[in-house]
C-alpha cells in the first residue's frame, strides 16, 4: 500500500476497501465463524443458524475480505494480506484434517457393520447352507471364499429381520448367495436362501441341517 493513501482499515462499513485485498477469502470461507471472531467480523455466527448457515458460508468467502478491512484495524495492506494467507492456510489444514477424520469414522463403521453382519445368525446359516449343498459347490469350485456382505440388520429383543448379499469366490466361478429372513422369539425362519451364478439361480435347502452354524 502506498504510503500517501490513507490507511481506512478499521473505520466501519463506509471505509473504503483496497482493491488490492478484494476478492474470494479462503481463510472465511473454510472456517467460517472461528475467522469471524478473529476479524471481527459478527455475522459470520450466522453460520451457525441453519439453513441461513449455508447461505453465510458462501457470503463470507465473497465478502469476507471487505468486512475484516472495515472491522479491524490492520497496519497496512501488506499486513491484511499476510494474515488473512495464515488463515487460509489454517483453513486447508483443518478442512484435511475433517476429511482424513471422516474417513477413519466411515471406514470403522463400516467395519464394525460388515462384523457384525459377518458374525450374524443368518451369514452364518448361509454359508453353512451353501457349504452343504453339494451342486452348489460343484458350480463354484472349492475352496470358496467370501468378502464382505451388504445389506441389513435389525433385531430388538428377540424380533429381528436381514436381508444380505454376499459375494462368494469360487476356484471355478464367483456367485452372490442371498438370504432373507425373520427372527422370532429368537429363531430365525428364512425366506431366502439363494445362490445366484452367470444370472442362474439355484435355492439352498433351508430345511437341511449343516452340521454346526457357522463351520466353514
Amino acid at each position: 500500500m502506498n504510503s500517501t493513501i490513507e490507511n481506512t482499515s478499521g473505520q466501519g462499513s463506509n471505509a473504503v476497501v483496497p482493491r488490492e485485498i478484494q476478492g474470494w477469502n479462503w481463510g472465511a470461507f473454510l472456517l467460517t465463524w472461528i475467522w469471524g471472531l478473529g476479524n471481527n467480523v459478527l455475522l459470520a455466527l450466522l453460520t451457525l443458524v441453519p439453513f441461513v448457515g449455508l447461505v453465510m458460508w458462501i457470503v463470507l468467502g465473497v465478502k469476507g475480505s471487505e468486512w475484516a478491512w472495515q472491522q479491524k484495524r490492520w497496519d497496512s495492506v501488506e499486513h491484511f494480506r499476510r494474515v488473512q494467507r495464515t488463515w487460509a492456510k489454517w483453513g486447508v489444514i483443518v478442512l484435511l484434517v475433517s476429511c482424513v477424520l471422516v474417513a477413519v469414522f466411515v471406514s470403522l463403521v463400516f467395519f464394525v457393520a460388515t462384523t457384525a453382519m459377518k458374525s450374524s445368525q443368518p451369514y452364518l446359516a448361509a454359508i453353512d447352507h451353501l457349504h452343504a449343498d453339494h451342486a452348489a459347490m460343484a458350480t463354484l469350485g472349492e475352496p470358496v471364499t467370501t468378502s464382505f456382505p451388504r445389506g441389513s440388520m435389525s433385531s430388538y429383543n428377540d424380533e429381528g429381520h436381514a436381508s444380505l448379499r454376499i459375494p462368494v469366490q469360487g476356484s471355478l466361478k464367483s456367485g452372490v448367495l442371498y438370504v432373507e429372513g425373520e427372527s422370532s422369539e429368537g429363531q430365525w425362519h428364512y425366506t431366502r436362501m439363494d445362490l445366484v451364478v452367470d444370472g442362474q439361480r439355484t435355492d439352498l435347502d433351508t430345511d437341511a441341517s449343516p452340521a454346526s452354524p457357522g463351520s466353514e
